[in-house]
């Protein structure tokens, strides 16, 4: 059995920075491409930055040379570095990782709650 445990979210003012953690258990072979998605109150969840299993980023236009998506496969974990924070990045925010298990798919994490305050 898989699990996804997300952590690093807090309040935090604007310009600040924090660092949201995805870590995976279990029985796992290999990390492979990851996603982080973030959803505001009352807005779609909106996809925020991509790694490949070949280790290519992809970033949203609203959090492109703030943000940094990175992956530690020796600890089956996925990162986000999100720096100069703005309240417009207020949200819940979900890693969503493909891992390859006895199977392989794609798995969500419980979310982390992100405040920014102006």
């Amino acid at each position: 059995q898989v699990q996804l445990v997300e952590s690093g979210g807090g309040l935090v003012q604007a310009g600040g920075s924090l660092r949201l953690s995805c870590a995976a258990s279990g029985t796992i072979f290999s990390i492979n491409g990851a996603h982080w998605y973030r959803q505001a109150p009352g807005k779609q969840r909106e996809l925020v930055a991509v790694i490949t299993s070949d280790g290519d980023t992809n970033y949203a236009d609203s959090v492109e040379g703030r943000f940094t998506i990175s992956r530690d496969n020796a600890k089956n974990t996925v990162y986000l570095q999100m720096n100069t924070l703005k309240p417009e990045d207020t949200g819940v925010y979900y890693c969503n990782v493909n891992i390859r298990a006895y199977g392989l798919g794609w798995h969500w994490g419980q979310g982390t709650q992100v405040t920014v305050s102006s």
